[in-house]
């Protein structure tokens, strides 16, 4: 999967992906009016009115970008009913051709992450049969457990061809509190992105130079990047903070390798809710789609003349 993601980047010439983060406040009024009407103001209308929008946005934007990330927190706040937009968000994308990320920061002690794996990346076993579950392509993960949490991620990785993003340096405000702190000479994040190189090598395609084992590092902190791309220079990095976290084209391109491969740039609010910003106000919520499509054209343009600047 992680061939087919570069192939899908070098295709659209656009190493981004679209975080699919919906929450009501990013709905427009026509759609939670809709859903509302057939299902009433319970989870299963809000369920209905983020499934309505997503599609939306797929259908403007799955032929400019590589792939798609939905956050499943913003889907399981809605309980069971948010669960099955969910479901039918990944499903949908998938018949779209896009590689879908699924955004679930899991990690936990070998049992449990064995489930984990199993339930997004693999399949389970009932009786005589297996059954995919959710069926994402990627996932993202969390390593502070150990590599007894990462292993059954790896494990699956190898058997289905799939893929993981390891949290190494997050681009949330105080990610710095735990993930800066030294550890002798160096801050943890960087004895983390050691590790996640070291299980990378031994998580490699038969062809290809990149690993499935993957990395996360935001696009907030550009100096922590230039340091993470040559401890590991054949891990994809998936770079959140894009946009409304303030990072900028100008900022990523020392995620990238030389070969302009290296690492997919996430936004999610900047796109899914472009409506909303004053840049793209003049589409309005009924056409908030096409204010999606725009900024995702934005985006491109912006990566594109920062990386060619870098020459």
């Amino acid at each position: 999967m992680i061939n087919k993601l570069i192939d899908k980047i070098r295709k659209t010439n656009a190493p981004i992906v679209v975080g699919l983060d919906p929450m009501l406040k990013f709905v427009p009024e026509h759609i939670k009016k809709a859903a509302f009407d057939g299902y009433g103001e319970t989870l299963e209308g809000a369920a209905e009115a983020v499934w309505q929008y997503n599609k939306g946005i797929v259908d403007a934007i799955y032929d400019l970008v590589p792939a798609v990330k939905p956050q499943i927190a913003m889907y399981e706040q809605f309980g069971i009913p948010g669960m099955i937009a969910f479901q039918k968000t990944v499903d949908y994308c998938k018949e779209k051709d896009l590689v879908v990320i699924g955004d679930i920061k899991r990690g936990d002690i070998g049992s449990t992450s064995e489930a984990y794996a199993v339930g997004h990346l693999g399949k389970v076993s009932v009786g005589s049969k297996s059954y995919c579950g959710f069926g994402e392509d990627f996932v993202t993960v969390n390593p502070y457990l150990g590599s007894d949490g990462v292993q059954p991620f790896m494990k699956i990785c190898r058997e289905e061809k799939k893929g993981i993003f390891v949290l190494v340096k997050t681009s949330n405000p105080s990610s710095g509190e735990f993930q800066d702190r030294l550890v002798g000479e160096k801050p943890l994040y960087e004895l983390v992105g050691a590790q996640v190189a070291h299980w990378g090598a031994e998580c490699m395609p038969e062809n290809g130079s990149y690993s499935y084992v993957g990395a996360v590092v935001g696009a907030t902190y550009p100096e922590q990047g230039k340091i993470l791309r040559k401890v590991m220079p054949r891990t994809f990095i998936l770079v959140p903070g894009y946009g409304a976290q303030g990072g900028k084209g100008a900022d990523l391109v020392h995620f990238f390798n030389e070969d302009g491969l290296g690492a997919i740039i996430n936004s999610s609010r900047g796109i899914i809710a472009a409506y909303q910003q004053e840049k793209y106000a003049e589409f309005g919520g009924e056409n908030y789609a096409d204010a999606a499509r725009a900024a995702v054209l934005d985006m491109r343009e912006d990566i594109a003349q920062a990386l060619a600047a870098r020459g």
